[in-house]
């Protein structure tokens, strides 16, 4: 899946940007619930289901997605993974409104089959 946004620092221009690939950890018991489980900058899904996939909770799916990989306006524009670009670290630095959108629309399309009594979004 692709979105297509401005990043902060692009002064309005649009770039297309590849989510990357998602991994889950199916349940090894009757499946009660499902966590979307996101990275933090400049990491992947990969590696966090790897850890999940130790942790003992049988009857819980998680889906780790990975997010794009994109130029981040705090790294000088040096690509890193991150669901939406990062211009400064401040309560007051601009929102990437269009990186957090497309964000919330992959994450609530990879929900969109899975049953509704069984989601928490983390």
């Amino acid at each position: 899946m692709s979105f297509t946004g401005p990043s902060i620092g692009s002064g309005g221009r649009r770039e297309a940007h590849e989510f990357g690939r998602t991994h889950v950890v199916r349940p090894k018991g009757r499946h009660q619930a499902t966590v979307v489980w996101l990275h933090d900058l400049g990491d992947n899904g990969s590696s966090w289901s790897q850890l999940l996939e130790t942790l003992p909770l049988p009857n819980i799916k998680w889906i780790c997605p990975t997010a794009p990989t994109r130029p981040i306006t705090l790294f000088g524009g040096f690509p890193a993974t991150a669901w939406f670009d990062v211009g400064e670290l401040s309560e007051d630095a601009p929102d990437d409104v269009e990186g957090l959108e497309a964000a919330a629309a992959h994450v609530a399309n990879l929900l969109s089959i899975e049953p509704a009594d069984s989601t928490i979004a983390l």
